[in-house]
């Protein structure tokens, strides 16, 4: 096994003997990085930053101060904000931006010891679900059959990165599934903790009421390890919850003996392939054989969750794009003799963003307008609080987690989606949205391959704050799926 295939806790064990030093770990990962141009995973790297990062960390291990993620190499996703390192959440309009300052994820990783190998791609101020919005062009799915196929969106780098052995581990966001869809798709793990868990200081924001930063990694238990270094509470961040954060991985007990395990039935969608269909039976049979009792619920809202959240998501983006004009935030583009202000504003935006982006804005804008914003905007907001209160109404019942599938299908191949309606893009989302509308814990786990021997995975919805329970149901669901399988190496 190479260094740079090894799990966070595969990598801690052996650093903590002394059997492998951060600097021989962070050198497998570079010269991983290298060889894999063709994924278009990593968009700046960062070797200088990891080779300091892992003599501190060799340090910190030789006196015996070594938390979980010390000398762990981690790729870090291009929507976070790293100091003097180029972060411009792969969009134009940003580009040249170095920060001053440090993300607080990316600051609780460094303080941890975590090695920072570079930022990753994704697509457009994470708008998208195919990483194909990027302006760095797409990243590459590490699985292939004949056509390249996408890595998912918006984390695809993150998840290119992880499934392809470059990093240990990566940070992804999710808005609307931006972390579980692309692990879905690239066979690793992706958890979206309970909003408000993560601080989102320092990342740019795209819909500030759903967006929340998570671990994307190979297991689960990887997941529970990393969360624990980025979570926290930050006074600089005003929704990050004044909670204590658990020890993720003691909750990994393997023991799910009389939980309750919901199935709700408006996920069965029409025309959703079989496979998929098979896979989540699977899953649930998997789960009972542990001990846990399967419940059929219903979450009666559901159907309304893709539309409420494709007003909510592009309004709030719309508000918090508005920044980038060319002033004060952005690049500015070239103004021509006599241009004034308002070309200067026009010129700037129609050459920062991409036609993503700008859909986004201007459905964002025109559903927050004057007559328009009790249609759309505000009746969104009361089906969001009726999603939310599905799920309560579920917990309170005594449901302790809830399985559905990731996504509707296995990964499909860069540029199908090309010429399709739009609408057709966002029902890759149509599983994951629900858990961000209502500020819960998501997790996506492998759990199979299709017939095309493509990576499939489950996703276990779970009660707020309680990401260890969730996780430890993941673990169970894991190790009973026993999925192995990794990408043939084509790059």
């Amino acid at each position: 096994m190479t260094l740079n295939s090894l799990t966070i806790a595969e990598a801690r064990d052996r650093l903590r003997a002394r059997d492998i030093s951060a600097a021989e770990l962070t050198d497998a990962c570079l010269s991983a990085i290298e060889g894999a141009g063709a994924l278009n995973a990593f968009v700046h790297q960062t070797p200088e930053i990891a080779r300091a990062q892992a003599e501190a960390a060799d340090a910190r291990l030789a006196s015996g101060d070594a938390p979980a993620m010390c000398g762990i190499p981690v790729g870090i996703k291009d929507l976070f904000c790293t100091k003097g390192v180029p972060s411009q959440a792969a969009s134009r309009i940003l580009a040249g931006f170095r920060p001053e300052y440090e993300s607080t994820v990316t600051q609780n990783l460094f303080d941890a010891g975590a090695v920072m190998l570079g930022k990753l791609n994704m697509d457009e101020f994470a708008m998208g679900s195919s990483n194909e919005t990027s302006v760095y062009g797409p990243a590459v799915n590490p699985w292939k059959i004949d056509a390249p196929l996408t890595p998912g969106g918006s984390s695809g780098g993150s998840a290119a990165a992880v499934a392809a052995d470059l990093c240990l581990a990566a940070t992804g966001t999710d808005t609307g599934g931006s972390i579980r869809q692309p692990a879905a798709f690239t066979g690793t793990v992706g958890l979206k903790p309970t909003y408000g868990r993560v601080s989102r200081w320092g990342t740019i924001a795209f819909a500030s009421s759903l967006d929340q930063a998570g671990p994307m990694t190979r297991t689960v238990r990887d997941a529970a390890i990393m969360l624990g270094a980025m979570a926290s509470v930050d006074p600089k961040d005003s929704t990050s919850a004044d909670r204590p954060v658990p020890d993720y991985e003691a909750a990994l007990t393997g023991d799910i003996r009389g939980k309750k395990i919901g199935i709700p039935r408006e996920y069965r969608m029409d025309g959703m392939p079989a496979e998929i269909d098979a896979l989540w039976q699977q899953g649930a049979e998997m789960l009972r054989d542990a001990g846990a009792e399967i419940v059929e619920i219903s979450l009666p809202h559901t159907k309304y969750a893709l539309p409420a959240y494709y007003v909510i998501a592009p309004a709030e983006a719309s508000s918090n794009l508005a920044r980038y004009d060319g002033v004060r935030y952005g690049r500015r583009a070239k103004l021509a003799a006599g241009d004034g202000i308002t070309e200067m504003y026009e010129k700037t935006r129609a050459e920062g963003f991409g036609p993503e982006v700008q859909r986004r804005v201007m459905v964002g804008t025109y559903v927050l307008s004057a007559g328009f914003y009790d249609a759309y905007y505000n009746r969104a907001r009361k089906v969001r609080a009726l999603i939310k209160r599905d799920f309560d109404q579920a917990f309170a019942e005594g449901i302790d987690t809830i399985l559905t599938p990731a996504t509707p299908s296995a990964a499909f191949a860069l540029g199908s989606m090309k010429d399709a309606d739009p609408v057709e893009m966002y029902l890759n989302d149509v599983f994951t949205v629900t858990v961000n509308l209502a500020g819960l814990p998501g997790l996506a786990v492998p759990a199979g391959l299709d017939a095309q021997g493509l990576p499939l995975g489950l996703q276990l919805i779970g009660r707020p704050w309680d990401e260890g329970n969730l996780l430890n149901h993941g673990a169970v669901l894991e190790k009973a799926a026993g999925f192995v399988a990794k990408p043939a190496r084509w790059w």
